[in-house]
């Protein structure tokens, strides 16, 4: 023990007496220098992760050293759009996004809807976006409407004529089609 009544503390370097000192790593710290690096926030036995000779909190330690990509969250459930920026953490730049011209579609493509393609819009469809008429997949949002009066349609209210889908209600104005036979007013 150094001379002056107690040790150095990790943070400010001024003397750490008995009543106010915490330990972490071999370290003191007064209680109230026993912050977080980054959020500041007040540090606990359960709360505080070490690097060399900064301390964290949990939350921070991993946004700055943790693992990084997809799937790597704080929790269950947990979405976070931080990117670390605060940390100095630099982002990099994805490269713009070029369509692939590969016409095989991969085993995992036909599994997952990958290898349908709306005849609409001429995109991939998949699962979650998917609905079935007239013998194809469609977007359901803003693909799967008459093909004459862009009505959103639904099973009960679909024809199909050539591969086309249409309206079948009874709607003045509207194309109408009954029995496979297109009739247009």
């Amino acid at each position: 023990m150094p001379l002056g009544g107690g040790n150095k503390c990790g943070r400010c370097q001024k003397t750490v007496y008995f009543a106010e000192e915490v330990l972490c790593d071999g370290r003191s710290f007064h209680k109230s220098c026993f912050l977080c690096m980054v959020c500041r926030k007040c540090l606990d036995s359960t709360t505080v992760a070490v690097h060399e000779d900064e301390v964290y909190c949990k939350a921070c330690y991993g946004k700055k050293y943790g693992p990084k990509g997809y799937g790597y969250g704080q929790g269950a459930g947990t979405l976070s759009m931080d990117k670390g920026e605060s940390l100095g953490i630099a982002q990099d730049e994805p490269g713009p996004h070029r369509p692939t011209t590969n016409t095989n579609a991969s085993k995992f493509a036909q599994k997952f809807g990958g290898a349908d393609k709306c005849p609409r819009c001429g995109k991939s469809v998949y699962a979650a976006e998917k609905v079935i008429g007239a013998g194809s997949s469609w977007h359901k949002n803003g693909c799967f409407r008459c093909a004459t009066c862009g009505k959103g349609l639904e099973s009960t209210t679909l024809a199909d004529k050539d591969g086309e889908i249409y309206c079948k209600g009874t709607v003045v104005g509207c194309c109408h089609s009954n029995q496979s036979v297109l009739i247009l007013f």
